[in-house]
């Protein structure tokens, strides 16, 4: 797998969480987008989701199939 970067605004630290979430105004219900996290801003990146109701798991990314 390559390098995984956390997708927190400036944040270049190697990512450990894949936070799997869908808009459903926009998505389908199987569809899943994949923000990365790492451990400092895992929790911050679940809040925003979950406040939007966007959140549907989190995962380590150790278990994102490849790809």
């Amino acid at each position: 797998m390559t390098d995984l970067v956390c997708s927190s605004k400036g944040c270049r630290a190697q990512a450990q969480w894949a936070l799997r979430w869908n808009n459903p105004k926009l998505h389908t219900a199987e569809r899943r987008k994949v923000w990365l996290a790492c451990d400092d801003h895992r929790q911050h990146l679940e809040n925003f989701l979950a406040a939007r109701s966007f959140l549907r798991d989190t995962i380590p990314t150790s278990e994102l199939p490849p790809g």
